[in-house]
């Protein structure tokens, strides 16, 4: 049986590319099975690690029903909903739930900053146009719009609205969130470098770019927490901490692709206007890789 929702570790799934750009649905459907395999919770499809706004209308729908054939019915599937309007949000929202998967994840509108009224208006639209529970995307350095709690006050009659992913980088948003709302949302960390401090303080789950990389050592750290063993947990979570801060760069999606490479769990290539590392850059994310790969920490613990 599927897990719960909104609990565990959800890697945010990179789409592959074939070297020439175009889709490469097969390798796609391997990098999901093989983060399933290695005991993820659930996924996330078409999020910023999964480039979402670099594939057109019909490529996003392609990327679902691939996920879904490789590995629907084994673990939950949530997908990215991140549109230039509401309306493409909305048909997208209804496509996904047509096409199979589990939840949505959804963002304000792209690009254009929206008054508070216009945030409420997208989300509640969207929500109204599926029967699939939705967990919002809180980011303000990457998108510019925070989803402050007068918005959250006004979405709780909504009843598909049922979770926050909380990636803005400042972990007391966890506590006022959870004090304000009780369990009215589910708040899950969605900052790789503050994720252990979210479930400290009541973070059901995580999703996480960086788990793409290296799945084991983030269901181990999970698992940690789930038992209440902070020693481990802070010990996992010590060794990933270099590669965790490239998830709250400008350049998150190449250097996570890379690291996914270097551990042959991917490609790197990525779709313009993204352009793979290059330079001191590239050399650099290299080395973070190499040496965690080097000093992994489930090696030790095996070997104890």
């Amino acid at each position: 049986m599927k897990a719960p929702l909104w609990t565990g570790v959800y890697p945010a799934a990179t789409t592959q590319f074939a070297p020439d750009g175009s889709l490469d649905l097969p390798a796609t459907q391997k990098v999901l099975s093989a983060l399933v395999d290695d005991g993820v919770t659930g996924l996330i499809l078409l999020g910023t690690c999964g480039e979402n706004n670099s594939l057109d209308a019909e490529e996003k729908r392609a990327v679902l029903r691939a996920g879904v054939e490789a590995v629907g019915g084994r673990v939950p599937l949530v997908s990215g909903v991140s549109e230039f309007t509401t309306a493409r949000a909305a048909a997208f929202a209804r496509d996904a739930e047509a096409i199979g998967i589990d939840g949505l994840m959804l963002l304000p509108a792209m690009v254009y900053v929206p008054t508070p009224d216009e945030l409420h208006t997208h989300f509640r639209t969207v929500a109204e146009a599926t029967s699939l529970p939705i967990m919002l995307y809180n980011n303000p350095p990457a998108y510019r719009v925070s989803v402050d709690f007068a918005t959250l006050d006004k979405l709780v009659p909504v009843e598909n609205i049922v979770a926050v992913k909380e990636s803005a980088p400042d972990p007391r948003r966890f506590t006022d969130m959870i004090n304000r709302y009780g369990d009215r949302y589910q708040v899950m960390a969605g900052l790789d470098d503050i994720a252990l401090e979210g479930m400290l303080l009541g973070a059901s789950g995580w999703v996480s770019g960086l788990t793409s990389a290296f799945p084991q050592e983030s269901v181990a750290l999970m698992d940690a927490v789930a038992r209440g063993d902070w020693i481990e947990a802070r010990r996992i979570y010590r060794w990933f901490m270099p590669l965790l801060h490239l998830d709250a760069e400008h350049d998150l999606v190449q250097s996570i692709k890379l690291a996914e490479q270097i551990m042959g769990r991917g490609s790197e290539t990525v779709r313009m206007p993204r352009m793979p590392l290059a330079g001191a850059r590239r050399a650099e994310v290299i080395a973070m890789v190499e040496k965690c790969a080097a000093t992994r920490p489930l090696k030790a613990l095996a070997a104890a």
